[in-house]
C-alpha cells in the first residue's frame, strides 16, 4: 500500500476510535408533567412535549384582552417564555431543543405564539430577558413601556406569531 493510502486508512482509523470514546450525550427531555408543574398559572396552563420541544399553553383572559388591547395579546407568550422556569428546563433537560408558548383565550382561539430555542441567546441575554420581564410583570400594568420592552425584546429573540384578530389596531 502506498504511503499516501496508509494514511488515509490511519487517519479514517483514528477518527472511529475517537468517536468511540467520546461519552454519550445526554438527550433527555422532560414529561410534559414535569412542564406543567414547572410553571405556575392560575388561569389555566397545559403543557405537552412535541419532538423535543415542549410547549405550553395558556389560557388568556378574553376581559384582560379587550382592556389591554394588542399589547396584552403580543406580551402573553413573552411573559412566560423569559422566565427561571424556561431557563430551569434548558438546564434541567439537555435534550429539550426549545419551548413554545401558545397563548389561547377560553373556548380555542389562538393568541399569539412564540417560541425559543435552547441557543437563541446567551447567558448575559437570559440575564437581561429575566430582568426585563421581570419588570414588566411587576409594572407592566402601570408602565406600559416596560410591556413594549418584553414585546420588542420577545420579538428580537424567538420565533412568534400574532393572530390578527386580536393584534389589529380597530
Amino acid at each position: 500500500m502506498k504511503k499516501r493510502g496508509m494514511r488515509a486508512v490511519l487517519a479514517l482509523l483514528a477518527g472511529t476510535v475517537l468517536a468511540a470514546c467520546e461519552e454519550p450525550v445526554d438527550l433527555t427531555l422532560p414529561t410534559a408533567e414535569a412542564v406543567e408543574s414547572s410553571y405556575e398559572y392560575a388561569g389555566g396552563l397545559e403543557a405537552d412535549i412535541n419532538g423535543n420541544v415542549a410547549v405550553l399553553t395558556v389560557v388568556q383572559s378574553s376581559q384582560q384582552l379587550r382592556r389591554g388591547g394588542t399589547m396584552w395579546a403580543k406580551v402573553g407568550p413573552y411573559i412566560f417564555l423569559f422566565t427561571e422556569e424556561t431557563h430551569a428546563l434548558f438546564e434541567a433537560y439537555p435534550g429539550l431543543a426549545g419551548v413554545r408558548v401558545v397563548t389561547r383565550v377560553r373556548g380555542g382561539s389562538q393568541v399569539a405564539s412564540a417560541v425559543l430555542g435552547r441557543s437563541d441567546m446567551t447567558g448575559v441575554q437570559w440575564r437581561r430577558a429575566l430582568n426585563i420581564a421581570g419588570q414588566a410583570r411587576r409594572d407592566g400594568t402601570h408602565s406600559l413601556t416596560l410591556l413594549e420592552s418584553l414585546i420588542r425584546w420577545g420579538e428580537d429573540h424567538t420565533d412568534f406569531e400574532y393572530n390578527s384578530r386580536f393584534t389589529s389596531r380597530r
